[in-house]
């Protein structure tokens, strides 16, 4: 837990592990809990609640390290839908836990002049609302065994005034329309699932490390955007994560993904809609497999700000079935290429006239050519 909220800026320097959430504290009862109270000790709920969505926020957390609790009850809003209803307010506290948040805009919000806070968020369903967590402040947030399904966006931020963290640990996010925005947060997912949303991230400002994950059944994978102004996605890395039957890795409207850095290892990417394009400054790309995509992985370089050549490593992996080539490296890029397999592509195995040949690449069967730059064998 020291590792997750010491405020690293490389979320590959964060641990991976998670305390046990479900610590014996002493709660205050919550029959007399109503809507639009403070809570400032530790409470569990003993009922649901149905808060208006006029009234300024169904319950706030202004104590120090205080737990709530909700039971297994339900936070609900009534009446008309509010962009700017709130559900659980946290301007100051350590935890919400084991309940549901229905329909607010902002289902669980960090609120501004909280100065810089650690929360946990655990067994949560966060439903249907326009927000599922929403951060006006400075705040490292720990989300374990949630469920964040039916929102507008499922990790979001007020512009230019939200900052810190989000590690995402064994939860699901599923039917989101965005599920996870990274603009000045980063976002560190392990053992999570991603289904039906509309896209799992945009990466705006941020570094985004997935691992051991299952995105599957998206309209698009996510957006890295090349924004004409300072915001850079320093950072997309996949690690061990399987990548399924999503419609396509980026929206029609932004189809390449433009990040600083792009890492993919051990990865399987498997009857996706569209192949991965990338404009990168450094990749490093080894162990994955790519199979029976639309089209396998194209790699270019960076324009815009900053510029950048592409260079690294692209090793060991394998290009099976795409109905486009199995791996394209537009020119002038020049990462190194090594011990990579391409079998029964469409287009070419690997196309890759100004990359570096590191040798031990195998390619055979492919429709429009086995090798493009650098030297195959057979076998």
């Amino acid at each position: 837990m020291t590792t997750l909220f010491t405020g690293a800026p490389d979320v590959q320097a964060r641990g991976t592990t998670p305390s046990d959430a479900d610590g014996e504290v002493t709660f205050t009862a919550g029959l007399t809990v109503h809507c639009g109270d403070t809570l400032t000790t530790h409470t569990r709920l003993t009922h649901d609640l149905h808060c208006p969505s006029s009234a300024p926020f169904a319950l706030q957390l202004d104590g120090d390290g205080i737990v709530l609790d909700l039971g297994g009850y339900t936070i609900r809003r009534t009446g008309p839908e509010n962009k700017n209803s709130q559900g659980i307010v946290i301007a100051r506290g350590w935890m919400v836990r084991n309940g549901t948040v229905k329909g607010f805009g902002r289902a669980v919000m960090i609120p501004p002049g909280s100065g810089t806070l650690n929360v946990r968020l655990h067994k949560l369903a966060l439903l249907d609302n326009t927000s599922a967590v929403y951060n006006y402040a400075t705040t490292n947030f720990l989300i374990t065994e949630c469920r964040v399904s039916g929102n507008g966006v499922g990790l979001n931020r007020e512009l230019d005034a939200g900052f810190g963290g989000f590690d995402v640990r064994s939860s699901v996010f599923t039917h989101n329309e965005l599920a996870m925005l990274g603009d000045f947060h980063s976002i560190d997912v392990l053992d999570s699932t991603f289904t039906s949303n509309g896209r799992v991230f945009l990466c705006w400002e941020s570094n985004i490390r997935i691992r051991s994950s299952t995105i599957a059944w998206n309209d698009a994978v996510g957006n890295i955007p090349n924004d004409p102004g300072f915001r850079l996605c320093r950072q997309i890395r996949f690690e061990n994560t399987l990548i399924a039957n999503n419609a396509a890795f980026a929206p029609a409207t932004d189809p390449v993904w433009n990040p600083l850095n792009l890492s993919m290892l051990d990865t399987l990417v498997v009857r996706n809609g569209t192949g991965l394009e990338a404009a990168a400054g450094m990749v490093y790309i080894d162990g994955n497999t790519f199979y029976d995509n639309a089209s396998g992985l194209t790699l270019s370089d960076r324009a815009g700000f900053p510029y950048t050549s592409l260079t690294g490593i692209v090793r060991g992996n394998q290009f099976l079935a795409n109905d486009g080539d199995g791996l394209r490296v537009q020119p002038p890029s020049t990462p190194t290429v090594l011990n990579n397999l391409a079998l029964g592509n469409a287009g070419f195995g690997i196309y890759a006239p100004t990359a570096s040949d590191g040798g031990g690449n195998v390619a055979r069967g492919n429709t429009a050519g086995d090798c493009v730059g650098i030297v195959c064998a057979m076998y």
